[in-house]
Parts: C-alpha cells; sequence; structure tokens
C-alpha cells in the first residue's frame, strides 16, 4: 500500500490522500478526504470520494481508532467500515475485512521497527 504526498497537512480535516494498493489480487486507487481526527481518541475518519470503491458503493467511510491495552504494552486497533452499497446485487465488503487485517499487520511491523 502507498499513497502520494497528502493535499493539505496530513492528519488534519480536509486532507486528501490518494492511495495505490493491491486487494484481490488487483491493483486499485482510492482517494480519500480525512473527514475526522480526534487526537484523544487516537481516532481519523477517511471518506473514500473517489476510486475503485466508488464502482460499488455510493458512500465509504473507513475509520481507525487505536486503544492501549489496559494490561500490557502496545496497543489494539479498532477499523470501523460504514458503506452504502449501490444496489443489493453488491456484496458486503467482506474481503477487505483479510485486506485491513494485513494493513494492521504492516502497521505493526513498521512501528516495532521504529521503538
Amino acid at each position: 500500500m502507498a499513497s502520494s504526498a497528502p493535499t493539505g497537512e496530513w492528519g488534519k480535516v480536509g486532507t486528501i490522500v490518494n492511495w495505490s494498493y493491491v486487494h484481490d489480487g488487483k491493483a486499485k486507487q482510492a482517494k480519500e478526504v480525512i473527514a475526522a481526527v480526534d487526537p484523544g481518541k487516537n481516532l481519523i475518519t477517511f471518506r473514500v470520494i473517489e476510486g475503485d470503491l466508488m464502482d460499488e458503493y455510493k458512500t465509504f467511510l473507513l475509520t481507525i481508532q487505536v486503544s492501549p491495552k489496559s494490561e500490557s504494552s502496545g496497543s489494539v486497533m479498532h477499523w470501523t467500515l460504514e458503506y452504502e452499497k449501490l444496489h443489493d446485487g453488491i456484496d458486503h465488503p467482506e474481503t477487505l475485512l483479510e485486506f485491513v487485517r494485513d494493513v494492521s499487520k504492516d502497521i505493526e511491523a513498521q512501528l516495532t521497527q521504529q521503538t
């Protein structure tokens, strides 16, 4: 997964981020705007505004929240996907769950290397 330089300041509402990624073995693109940021809750929400997901979904929001573990070091990353399908013939984005799991592992590996 790769992103281009954001339009605006990373982590600020209104910033636009373009992503290139591989999902289900196919190269995909997404253009997202940061819709919400809550540093106190370690939360960020992205709204997809262009790209492959818009071929099947009217709206698509991805919220990421990181919560510290209470009994040990480390954190837990929670992903919430909110979407509206274009029509009933569109499947729920279940294969994206595996994708976000893999992204979480990549983020964990990167953060572990930084410590």
